[in-house]
Order: structure tokens, then C-alpha cells, then sequence
């Protein structure tokens, strides 16, 4: 199967698992009306596609990762809900519509936020055809990646404190969005009962992926077409944010892109299989969106 037939097919289960999540009559209704809003928006679907395709490296119909890779896409999902706020970003567009607390209203996106947590873990407790073990080792790759040491410490670096050098921002950006992607990766690897080097060898890859990621949209906050990046271009600017355009400028973040590119690709190259691997991160250098 070639690259895009494999991430279409990825994308699809990932849309379907997605869509069949809180879908009951509930006498608090407006809550899963809110969290579907958000979680059924679209996107590249990029962090749940690593783990159903580490899973599938790993030996396994990747069928059976679909809850690892949902829960991680649900914290993921509360993560964007909570950093438009207007106590944090104050963004209006996401994914080119309005921002969950413009339709919502800012409670109800906080607690939307809040709900998405807690059901990220039921996911991977209650994932059928996984061990009790496997469980135990996908809350903990999780919990790593969204908690105070990860996802979360690196917003309130982003937030609170004044990061205006590289080093910083590099720290900055691997815990802020970099931990998501990696454990994405990881929590497949889990799935699938991958060997401790291997599993070494995909954190790698996807610590790279994610440092480029970030970079490439510092890029696009400053180059990027707002109806095709779908939020609004220069907001970091406008919030007084240092990023790697201002330290490096564009021709110097287009170079590290690459540079990242190069060392994740080359984290996988002794893999049999890492074609799809290999294309992915080729599509982030250049990605638009």
C-alpha cells in the first residue's frame, strides 16, 4: 500500500472511532455537543496516525491500537480547547471556524477541556484485545506526555515564562508539542509490544518530527495563507512571543526543518519497512497547514 492510500485508510478509522464517542442522549447534552465540535473538526490527524502505524511496525493488525491512538487525540483535542482561551492565546479560528469558547462559551470549553482527560484514559482501560499490562504502560507513556513534565509544563513555559534564546525554545517546543508527538509514537510501540531499542528508535524519530513541526509553524505564523493554515498569521507576533523566526529567520528555520528531518529519518533508516515513515516526514518540511 502506498503513502497516501495508508494515511487515508488511517485517517478514516481514526474519523470513525472518533465520530461513534459521545453520541448518547445525556440531560447534559451541551457537553458532548462542545467536545464533538472540537474533536470531529478535522485535521491532519498526524499523532494518532503514528501510533496506528508503529503499531502495524510492531506486528499487529493496527486495528487494535484505535483506542491508544483516539485517547491520545482526545487529550490532544482538550489541549487546543484550553490554549485559545482568552487566558492563554485568545484565538477566535481554529482549523478555519470559530474557536470552541466563541460557540460555547468559555465555561463550557474549560469543562469540555476538563471531560476530555479523564475519557483519554477510560479509553486505554477499557481498549479491548490489549493486555492489563499494555494498559498500565499506555496510561503511563500518556500521562508523561500531557502531564506537569510534558505537554502541560511546557504551555506554562509558553505562557508565564519569558523563553528568548534557542535552548529555551527548543525545551519550550519539545514538551509544549514535541512529548504529544513522541508519545504518539510510543503508545504504538506499546501496542504492539515493540522491543526496548526499537521503541528507543521511534521516540527518536518522533522527538525530531516534532521539533520540525513546531518550527515549520513558527514558520507559517509568519508566511502561511490564513484560509489554508486556518487560524489567524502572526499571532505570535502580536502576543509578544519570541519564536525561532525571530532568533533564526525564516532561511535558518527552513535549515533546522531539515535538519530535524534529516535525524528523524535517520533515527528509522535500519527499519525494513520505514518508507512511510521516511514520506511523513518529508510531508511535514513542506506541510502548509
Amino acid at each position: 500500500m502506498d503513502y497516501q492510500s495508508r494515511y487515508a485508510a488511517y485517517q478514516a478509522a481514526i474519523e470513525e472511532y472518533l465520530a461513534a464517542l459521545f453520541v448518547e442522549d445525556k440531560p447534559y447534552g451541551k457537553l458532548y455537543e462542545s467536545i464533538r465540535y472540537s474533536i470531529l473538526a478535522g485535521g491532519k490527524r498526524i499523532r494518532p496516525v503514528l501510533t496506528l502505524e508503529f503499531a502495524r511496525l510492531g506486528g499487529i493488525d493496527w486495528h487494535l491500537a484505535l483506542p491508544y491512538a483516539c485517547a491520545l487525540e482526545l487529550v490532544h483535542n482538550y489541549s487546543l480547547i484550553h490554549d485559545d482561551l482568552p487566558c492563554m492565546d485568545d484565538d477566535d479560528l481554529r482549523r478555519g471556524k470559530p474557536t470552541n469558547h466563541k460557540v460555547y462559551g468559555e465555561t463550557m470549553a474549560v469543562l469540555a477541556g476538563d471531560a476530555l482527560q479523564p475519557e483519554a484514559f477510560r479509553l486505554i482501560a477499557q481498549a479491548p484485545g490489549m493486555s492489563a499490562q499494555s494498559r498500565i504502560d499506555a496510561v503511563e507513556v500518556l500521562a508523561k506526555a500531557c502531564g506537569a513534565d510534558g505537554m502541560v509544563g511546557g504551555q506554562v513555559l509558553d505562557c508565564v515564562y519569558e523563553i528568548n534564546d534557542a535552548e529555551g525554545l527548543t525545551t519550550l517546543n519539545r514538551l509544549k508539542t514535541g512529548v504529544m508527538i513522541s508519545g504518539a509514537a510510543e503508545l504504538g510501540c506499546v501496542a504492539s509490544g515493540m522491543d526496548a531499542a526499537m521503541r528507543a528508535q521511534a521516540v527518536e524519530y518522533a522527538d525530531q518530527l516534532g521539533l520540525a513541526f513546531q518550527i515549520r509553524d513558527d514558520m507559517l505564523d509568519v508566511v502561511g495563507d490564513e484560509q489554508v493554515f486556518g487560524k489567524p498569521i502572526g499571532s505570535d507576533k502580536e502576543e509578544g512571543k519570541i519564536t525561532f523566526v525571530d532568533i533564526k529567520g525564516l532561511d535558518g528555520c527552513a535549515k533546522e526543518v531539515d535538519e530535524c528531518t534529516a535525524r528523524a529519518k535517520a533515527a528509522v533508516a535500519g527499519w525494513e519497512d520505514h518508507e512511510f515513515l521516511w514520506e511523513l516526514a518529508e510531508q511535514m518540511t513542506g506541510r502548509k497547514q
